[in-house]
C-alpha cells in the first residue's frame, strides 16, 4: 500500500457512534407515534437513522400522510426523550474514551458533526460526561442540507482549519457514511441499529465493530501515512 495522506483531524458522529442513544430515540419516537394513533415500525425507523430531524419529519409526513398529528407528536417524543435522559443519563460506547485519549496523545484535532441540533447536542453531551473534548462541535441546524449531503463535514473541516483529505471520518450510519465519503475524507463504519447498505460499505474506507477497533485502524492509517511510502 502506498503512503495515505496524513491525519491532522478525526471528526465523529454522536448518536449511535459515541453515545448510546439510538436505543432511546427508537423507544420514544415509537411510543410517541403510537400515542398519536400510528404505528412507526422498525423497518421503517432505521431508514430515518442518521438524518436530521426535518427530512425524518418529512419521511414520516410522507407515510402517514398530511394529517399526521407532527406538532404533537414532536412534543411528545421530546418530552419522553429528555425525561429518559435526565433520569438515567447517557452511557458511552466501548473503547470512546480511549478512542479520544489516543487521539489526544497524538495532537490529532477532533470534532463533533451530528445531525442532532445544537440544544440536544449540549443536553446529550453533557449527560454523557462529554462537554470539554472536542475542538469543534457542528450540529445539524447549523448547515444547510443534512447527511447525506456533505455540508457538515465540510464545515467541520473548514472550523478546524484542516482539508478534508487529511481528516478521518468515524460514522455509524449509511447517511453519514455518504456525507463523510462525500466530503473527501476517509471514512470509517462502526454500525449501530443497522448494517451497512451496499452504497455505505463501498463508500468506507472499512467497516469495523466497535471503536475499540476504529482506534486501531486509524492507528495503522497515522503509521502508514508516516511511512516511507
Amino acid at each position: 500500500m502506498g503512503r495515505r495522506p496524513s491525519i491532522a483531524a478525526v471528526i465523529l458522529d454522536m448518536d449511535g457512534l459515541m453515545l448510546d442513544t439510538e436505543s432511546i430515540y427508537k423507544k420514544s419516537w415509537q411510543k410517541a407515534a403510537a400515542e398519536c394513533g400510528y404505528m412507526l415500525d422498525d423497518d421503517f425507523y432505521l431508514t430515518l437513522v442518521g438524518q436530521p430531524n426535518p427530512a425524518c419529519e418529512a419521511a414520516l409526513l410522507n407515510r402517514f400522510g398530511s394529517e399526521f398529528p407532527m406538532a404533537d407528536f414532536r412534543a411528545h417524543w421530546s418530552g419522553l426523550w429528555r425525561t429518559e435522559v435526565e433520569t438515567s443519563g447517557i452511557p458511552t460506547k466501548a473503547g470512546l474514551s480511549d478512542l479520544l485519549s489516543y487521539l489526544r496523545e497524538h495532537q490529532v484535532r477532533v470534532a463533533v458533526a451530528t445531525s442532532s441540533d445544537r440544544d440536544y447536542t449540549s443536553l446529550s453531551l453533557r449527560a454523557a460526561g462529554l462537554e470539554m473534548p472536542f475542538d469543534q462541535i457542528v450540529t445539524g441546524d447549523q448547515v444547510a442540507r443534512g447527511k447525506p449531503s456533505p455540508d457538515i463535514y465540510l464545515e467541520s473541516a473548514r472550523r478546524l482549519g484542516v482539508a478534508p483529505v487529511h481528516c478521518i471520518a468515524i460514522e455509524d450510519s449509511d447517511a453519514g457514511v455518504l456525507a463523510a465519503s462525500a466530503a473527501g475524507m476517509t471514512t470509517v463504519m462502526v454500525p449501530d441499529l443497522k448494517a451497512p447498505s451496499p452504497q455505505a460499505r463501498e463508500a468506507a474506507y472499512c467497516v469495523v465493530a466497535s471503536l475499540v477497533e476504529a482506534r486501531e485502524e486509524i492507528a495503522s492509517l497515522m503509521m502508514n501515512a508516516r511511512g516511507s511510502g
